[in-house]
Formats: structure tokens, C-alpha cells, sequence
């Protein structure tokens, strides 16, 4: 009896492993809203929210790696997202 009941628990914890992991994986994609836009639109729509933003010749490129790492964390930004702004703020330097 004990070795149907460990049987029917591995089965129902694969079973259900197979229907949550699509959703899992599916849920580490870049959304296509973030994917699709460039650094300079990120940078817009992200810094603009709470404050005004400067000119991206302002700083140097270690003062925006070190500026993006506190927005990043502060703002709650992607990965990807981070990078891409990144980017279009060292383009202008």
C-alpha cells in the first residue's frame, strides 16, 4: 500500500511539473513591450515617471554605470532594460 501511495505522489508531482513549467519558462521571455523599444525610449519613458532627465551628455560613462545601477534597483528595471539604456547614454558620450 505504501509503495502505490509513493507511486501516485511522484506521478501527481510530475504531472504536475509538466503543466507549470511552460507557464514558468514563458514567464522568464522578455515581454515584446520591452523587447521592441529602444534604449532612448526606455530611458524616456522610465526616468521621466519621477523626475526630469538630463542630458545624456551630462555625465561620463562610469557616472552612468554607477546612476543606472541605483535606477535599476530604485525603479525595479529589467536586465534588458538597464542595458539598453546604458547604451543610448554612452552613444552620446
Amino acid at each position: 500500500m505504501k509503495k502505490i501511495n509513493r507511486i501516485t505522489a511522484i506521478s501527481a508531482t510530475i504531472i504536475g511539473f509538466i503543466l507549470i513549467a511552460p507557464a514558468i519558462i514563458s514567464g522568464c521571455k522578455t515581454p515584446d513591450a520591452i523587447a521592441n523599444k529602444s534604449g532612448a525610449q526606455l530611458w524616456a519613458e522610465n526616468c521621466s515617471r519621477c523626475h526630469n532627465t538630463p542630458d545624456p551628455t551630462i555625465y561620463s560613462d562610469s557616472q552612468w554605470d554607477a546612476a543606472t545601477e541605483h535606477m535599476r534597483q530604485k525603479a525595479i528595471l529589467t536586465d534588458l532594460e538597464i542595458t539598453k539604456i546604458r547604451i543610448f547614454l554612452k552613444s552620446a558620450n
